[in-house]
């Protein structure tokens, strides 16, 4: 068997193919023997609608919110996830804290020539699941195939479509002196668990990525606390960028306190070992709010109560001081200002 046929050669099914070929991507045969042997078989063959150049949906009534990503993460396959899960949890995380619940997603896939075809059904299995899990729907897709080197394996695209219900109202211009800030959980999993792969950190203690939906943990947080200002989940950038982000469009101060900011024994370790700071270390399962200072009790144990959040703290505070800046306050007592990050601290992180 080989995986590149004579020129002169008929089409031969899929399953003759260990690895992808350019004829993957031709629109012909061997691209309609991919969809049915890879995608359809993965995700789940929907009858001919899934075989449409599009998906025609009904949509409740409400507001739609739509987002779109991409998805670069090196390695591919990671402790805790894989490029597969991570692009649909991105995409369903980043329409969950802005107030939408996310229903229906669309993907593309550039492939690399060479890419074994079971690592690309191992990640498209990886979308199913992680598409049962968020409870949302895989409608439509489309994928690309690159010649060899061109590609670096694959890359994937999303797009994130989600309804926004009337009464819920939250931007990063919201934000109001005496909120607190609230975070879902420890920081820094999932950038160091890929930096720890890459790295060959030989670490005691595994560190595996957070990589979640968060969409049931923001229902809980909004039906509890339903005043939440604002809400980001804090991928590249880290914390303090996304914080910065609120700080500016608010045109207030914040103040983090260094002490209260859950980071496990093993990230932060690490985060030495490569002089990094787990406040700008991307995160994937986490969120931060913005809640008034009276509700802080309530979205605490909202936010305990799901398994997602069971490490939930207030990390800080709104103030008017210094509009647009973010403080770290020390355990020494003692304030440095935290700027949005300045270029790229680690590349390929999703």
């Amino acid at each position: 068997m080989t995986d590149r046929p004579d020129d002169d050669a008929c089409p031969v099914p899929l399953s003759r193919y260990a690895q992808i070929v350019l004829g993957h991507g031709s629109g012909g045969r061997l691209s309609a023997d991919l969809l049915r042997e890879v995608f359809l078989a993965g995700y789940g063959d929907r009858g001919p609608d899934a075989r449409e150049d599009q998906a025609v949906l009904e949509v409740e009534a409400g507001r739609i919110a739509v987002t779109t990503d991409a998805f670069v993460v090196h390695p591919r396959f990671f402790p805790g996830g894989d490029i597969g899960a991570l692009s649909i949890y991105g995409t369903v995380n980043d329409l969950a804290v802005g107030g939408a619940r996310p229903r229906w997603i669309a993907v593309a896939f550039v492939v690399e020539e060479g890419l074994p075809v079971e690592e690309l059904a191992r990640i498209v299995r990886s979308m199913r699941d992680a598409c049962e899990r968020a409870d949302v729907t895989l409608v439509t897709g489309d994928t690309k195939v690159v010649d060899r080197g061109k590609g670096d394996g694959v890359f994937v695209t999303t797009t994130g479509v989600g309804v926004v219900p009337a009464e819920r109202d939250l931007s990063a211009t919201h934000a109001r002196p005496g909120d607190v800030i609230l975070t879902s959980g420890t920081l820094g999993d999932h950038g160091m668990a890929i930096m720890s792969v890459r790295e060959g950190l030989a670490l005691v203690e595994p560190i595996e990525s957070d990589a979640a939906p968060l969409n049931g943990l923001v229902e809980a947080l909004l039906a509890a606390v339903p005043e939440t200002r604002a809400m980001r989940d804090p991928t590249r950038g880290g914390v303090a960028s996304a914080l910065t982000e609120i700080a500016a469009a608010s045109r207030v101060g914040m103040t983090v306190f260094e002490d209260a900011v859950p980071v496990r024994d093993t990230v932060r370790g690490a985060c030495e070992i490569l002089g990094l700071d787990p406040l700008y270390v991307a995160n994937e399962g986490k969120l931060l709010a913005l809640v008034p200072a009276e509700r802080r009790g309530a979205a605490l144990e909202a936010l305990r109560g799901h398994p997602l959040g069971a490490d939930a703290a207030v990390i800080g505070e709104v103030t008017d001081r210094r509009p647009g800046t973010v403080v770290l306050r020390t355990a020494f007592g003692t304030e440095r200002v935290l700027p949005m990050l300045s270029g790229e601290q680690l590349p390929r992180i999703c």
